[in-house]
């Protein structure tokens, strides 16, 4: 398995970000060719420091199919979107997880 995650950093209009994300953004997302599963949360807490405003995750068979669903042309809108609400920026990350047991 290999997730995406974004970290959105406070917008100018958290509104129109929440309004614009749930209606006109993650359409798009759910397109995604390869995208496993996906989540999102605006109720963002950090134990110590500032908590990013919004969060986002994608999960994939691996990394090449991420690679694959952000290049595609559905990827590329996801992308192109990203600046009709996030004003105050995006941080992207990705990486294989591990599984572990307790």
């Amino acid at each position: 398995m290999h997730k995406l995650v974004v970290l959105y950093s406070e917008p100018a209009d958290p509104d129109h970000f929440r309004d614009y994300y749930v209606t006109n953004h993650l359409p798009l997302v759910m397109n995604w060719p390869g995208l496993l599963a996906w989540r999102y949360s605006f109720e963002v807490a950090a134990t110590k420091g500032e908590a990013p405003f919004a969060v986002f995750e994608g999960d994939f068979a691996d990394a090449a199919a991420m690679a694959a669903a952000r290049a595609s042309p559905q990827g590329r809108r996801v992308a192109a979107d990203v600046a009709n609400y996030a004003t105050g920026g995006a941080v992207i990350i990705h990486y294989p997880v591990q599984d572990g047991t307790g």
